[in-house]
């Protein structure tokens, strides 16, 4: 599932708060910001879920939902680019205090 939900207001970051809530209390878990996931044993499962994101779902943003098998789920390739830091690791300036 992907949204995105307006936040300017205190009134929309509080629904949005609670139907984040709602997602991590019905099993989803994040993947990326605004984009979360979860399993359904069947087709059944999957279309109850549906109805209840529906009822959940705050009044302004938008909600998208893409139902994907498991197969095709455990084919999604992770590209992790290199990890960069303004920390130095190393003794090349140290300081003892």
């Amino acid at each position: 599932m992907f949204f995105d939900l307006p936040t300017t207001t205190s009134s929309e970051i509080k629904e949005y708060t609670k139907f984040r809530k709602f997602l991590l209390k019905s099993g989803f878990l994040m993947m990326q910001e605004s984009v979360y996931s979860k399993i359904s044993l069947n087709t059944t499962a999957s279309n109850i879920l549906l109805e209840n994101i529906r009822k959940n779902s705050p009044d302004k943003g938008l909600i998208q939902v893409l139902t994907v098998t498991e197969k095709q789920f455990s084919k999604m390739e992770m590209i992790i680019g290199e990890k960069k830091s303004d920390v130095l690791d190393n003794d090349e300036r140290l300081v003892i205090i």
